[in-house]
């Protein structure tokens, strides 16, 4: 058997906000790189992008069965983010000043490449209709930095695999 190549997690994950998606199944390279944008990767702690799938179960008993099986049922997509937290200095704390309350946009992520890299066409990303829960400072510790947590209401249907155009 061949082993299979894998890819170090640290700095391999691109998260952008993007505010405007004209059409969240086929996002531009364009719009995950304008000035509206905002690319949080370097905002966001290394526990903090946390995205979840809570899938429940559609019970499909038979009565000549003496197994129960089940089908997919339906499904809750959430995301929540923690982020640094920089009050003193508003250009070092953007995630905290766009991800404001109820504000809707799109968290673009990208997997396997380096954050460093602009968004580009071809690329494979999830999309996230989003619209931002309350900020909730996180209370402060030694030796660690301000931070934020934040829910992310997902809106509508996360987009899994989507190629960049």
């Amino acid at each position: 058997m061949t082993q299979p190549t894998s890819v170090p997690a640290d700095g391999s994950l691109k998260a952008v906000w993007v505010p405007v998606l004209a059409d969240p199944t086929n996002p531009t390279a364009a719009e995950c790189n304008a000035g509206g944008a905002l690319d949080a990767s370097c905002y966001l702690t290394d526990t903090g992008f946390t995205p979840n799938t809570d899938e429940q179960a559609i019970v499909d008993n038979r009565l000549c069965s003496r197994q129960t099986f089940e089908q997919p049922g339906r499904y809750t997509d959430s995301l929540e983010l923690g982020y640094v937290h920089n009050p003193a200095s508003p250009g070092d704390n953007q995630a905290y000043t766009t991800f404001a309350y109820r504000t809707a946009g799109y968290i673009v992520t990208r997997w396997g490449l380096d954050f460093e890299d602009d968004i580009a066409a071809g690329d494979i990303v999830d999309v996230y209709p989003v619209k931002c829960g309350i900020q909730r400072k996180s209370p402060p510790e030694a030796n660690s930095v301000l931070k934020v947590m934040q829910k992310m209401f997902v809106t509508g249907t996360v987009r899994r695999d989507v190629v960049v155009s």
